[in-house]
């Protein structure tokens, strides 16, 4: 037979869905994979029984239906400070997954560099090895996450083709201040280099953080690509409906590579999603509102059993540090965690490039009895987790 692709070779599955799957199997608590088990916005779900009636069943155009990429240009118009052109700035994807792929693999070519900060969402290092580039990682440090800007530059003077910012970053909550992002952008523009965001939580910040978007800052809306979703923001994240912002002459490549990568989004689920896409503030004040309930929450009753743990500044991920159960292994943990104590998590070595086994990852976008229950369990976590 045939060699397989060499690419490919170092690759896993993805350890946040096989925690998923160990968490099924034990009964667990699922706090590993991140999406909600509480319904999305009513209006939204009312839309969508109404679309089912109607004549939406065929392909939509092929970049995003024209009343979708017209209200998502309305609302992240008003966001980003600049004015959004639906037709030539914005292509919608299958989730914000491909929409990282098809910026990567619009910019970058055989060999080029990529500056990716680690801790990281795991697919940023294999979307750019299928992409034929090489990351570059530049750690942010625990447990405040700060990079060394020296480090940065450093990484910089390889000649990146770009550079992914996940912000507010999973996994590790980071919120990136506007000063940091100057830095970046600066070198950005010093070394001429692309910026990638990844900004599916930027509804979910915590006070006193705000989110700044790279693309509104100075000089650098022309070589930004302003990837998101509408996956976390209104709790669909099954829909899988994502979206490139970025100026003309980039989003013709990626409307290009995005045909051939899935040719388009859900018809249905577009038309039914632009009710959302059309909230008022107070939406996103009441989604900021929950979000920091459930975080309250969730720290106090960490903090009440005595797990060490960080402190989000937005999305909804928290990394506890288990280094008191003397594990080798993180991986072996969290399993141990899902069969014994019944609470799902992701080991942290699947996000950080440097040798760290300190961390695991839970998330806290669930209802409040979730989490309380959660808690329950892992109040003994002491008594029942094995020693290894």
């Amino acid at each position: 037979m045939p060699e397989l692709s060499k690419r490919t070779a170092n690759f896993t599955d993805s350890v946040i869905r096989r925690m998923t799957r160990i968490s099924n199997q034990y009964g667990a608590v699922n706090l590993s994979q991140g999406f909600p088990d509480f319904d999305p916005p009513k209006e939204i779900l009312n839309r969508l029984a109404e679309v089912t009636r109607e004549d939406f069943h065929q392909y939509s155009i092929t970049w995003g239906a024209q009343n979708f990429r017209e209200a998502l240009a309305e609302k992240q118009s008003r966001l980003m400070g600049r004015q959004i052109d639906p037709n030539g700035e914005i292509v919608v994807t299958c989730g914000s997954t491909e929409a990282m792929m098809a910026a990567m693999m619009s910019v970058t070519n055989l060999g080029d560099k990529v500056i990716v900060f680690s801790p990281f969402y795991e697919n940023y290092g294999a979307d750019t090895i299928l992409s034929g580039a090489e990351p570059i990682y530049v750690p942010l440090v625990p447990p405040e996450f700060n990079f060394d800007a020296n480090v940065l530059e450093d990484a910089f003077r390889q000649h990146p083709k770009a550079l992914i910012l996940c912000n507010p970053s999973n996994p590790c909550g980071k919120v990136f201040t506007r000063e940091e992002l100057l830095l970046i952008a600066d070198l950005a523009k010093k070394y001429d280099t692309f910026v990638i965001t990844d900004e599916v939580y930027e509804h979910i910040i915590y006070a006193p953080y705000q989110h700044t978007y790279m693309a509104s800052l100075p000089g650098m809306w022309e070589r930004t690509i302003s990837c998101s979703s509408l996956s976390k923001t209104y709790s669909i994240t099954g829909w899988r409906l994502g979206y490139v912002i970025a100026p003309p002459k980039i989003i013709e490549t990626v409307k290009k590579v995005h045909d051939f990568l899935t040719v388009g989004a859900a018809a249905p689920l577009q038309e039914a999603a632009v009710v959302g896409l059309k909230f008022g503030d107070d939406y996103y004040r009441g989604l900021q509102q929950e979000y920091t309930e459930k975080r309250d929450l969730f720290l106090k009753g960490l903090d009440d059993i005595g797990i060490q743990h960080t402190v989000p500044q937005g999305a909804y991920y928290i990394m506890l540090d288990v280094s008191e159960y003397g594990y080798a292994s993180d991986l072996d943990l969290c399993e141990k965690l899902a069969q014994y104590v019944g609470v799902g998590a992701v080991p942290g070595s699947s996000f950080f490039r440097e040798p760290e086994n300190r961390y695991i990852r839970l998330h806290f976008a669930k209802r409040n009895d979730t989490l309380q229950k959660a808690l329950d369990r892992l109040a003994d976590i002491r008594t029942k987790l094995p020693r290894p």
